[in-house]
């Protein structure tokens, strides 16, 4: 990589993109723990891989793209597949012991773990003293409204399952590291994803057979299920999040993605009749805050720029 980065702060077609993406990101959770009964989790999030992965590989051919496969590239690409099926074998656990809600609350804690990591690891990435209270904030909201929800009996398999989703959320943080760090970087967002994809196929199958997780009842809300979570989320969503990565800084764009556990929980409460704790609300306000601060921060920065570029100078 050269020794200047030009990726730049979110612009309002990125905070477009990253709204519809939060939609569909807070969905798939919903829809893992709703068909969990018929359709395991962990083959689901395999068999969606591979479709993905196939989908992928056509686009690519349609395009005329050939893939990189020199050597210090497909390494850097074994390495996000298995941080790809890690993040997902966590995942599809998860959700069988814990509220939908709580999953996509501690996996989007992910921007965390992606911004301190490459904070440390790329100049561009530096954070500000307000994007560092905007971390703080956020991650303190999650804390605030779904810690300690008094889950009575099921208390420690909650606990258990929101120690999976966070697992889970570290292991997407280190992914976007390694993506950013690695010749991956500079490479088309479709050969990063299809990298995932293909890794993340063979690792999550052997994981479903390992943990028996394979049952698969066939039903339109199975194959819906698939159909959304391997061409929607897998595919699309997937492959829009890696074109932005390569345009717009990691850090605003990865902390941007709170919205979704809040888009989450509302779902969760509203198709799956989760219940929402009264702190949620207390929680909520100071994520919201932290998106502000961190994701906002240099688009404020911006708009105050060119108010003050267009202002008329004043007489004296």
């Amino acid at each position: 990589m050269s020794g200047q980065d030009i990726r730049r702060p979110l612009d309002s077609q990125a905070v477009g993109l990253m709204l519809m993406l939060c939609l569909i990101w807070s969905l798939q959770q919903i829809v893992l723990k709703a068909t969990a009964p018929d359709f395991s989790p962990t083959l689901q999030l395999a068999l969606r891989s591979g479709i993905a992965a196939l989908l992928v590989w056509l686009y690519m051919r349609f395009k005329g793209e050939r893939l990189n496969l020199q050597t210090g590239v497909w390494r850097a690409g074994l390495l996000v597949g298995a941080l790809f099926a890690l993040e997902f074998v966590l995942l599809g656990q998860a959700v069988r012991l814990t509220t939908a809600g709580h999953v996509v609350v501690f996996l989007y804690s992910a921007p965390v773990f992606a911004a301190l990591g490459l904070h440390l690891k790329l100049p561009a990435e530096r954070l500000a003293p307000l994007q560092w209270l905007g971390i703080a904030l956020a991650f303190g909201g999650i804390a605030v409204a779904f810690l300690g929800d008094g889950g009575q009996g099921r208390l420690s398999s909650i606990l258990l399952g929101d120690a999976l989703a966070l697992g889970a959320a570290l292991a997407w943080g280190l992914t976007t590291v390694a993506i950013r760090v690695s010749p991956l970087s500079g490479l088309p967002a479709t050969q990063t994803l299809f990298y995932q994809l293909v890794v993340g196929f063979v690792l999550l199958m052997a994981a479903a057979w390992a943990l028996d997780e394979t049952v698969f009842r066939s039903s339109l809300p199975v194959w819906a299920a698939l159909a959304f979570n391997a061409v929607i989320v897998c595919f699309f969503s997937f492959l829009v999040w890696f074109s932005l990565l390569r345009k717009y800084l990691a850090s605003r764009l990865g902390v941007f993605s709170f919205l979704t556990p809040i888009l989450g929980v509302i779902l969760g409460a509203w198709l799956l009749d989760e219940p929402v704790e009264p702190n949620f609300a207390i929680g909520a306000a100071l994520v919201l805050a932290g998106i502000v601060l961190v994701s906002g921060y240099g688009l404020l920065l911006g708009w105050l720029q060119r108010l003050r570029r267009r202002a008329p100078a004043r007489k004296v």
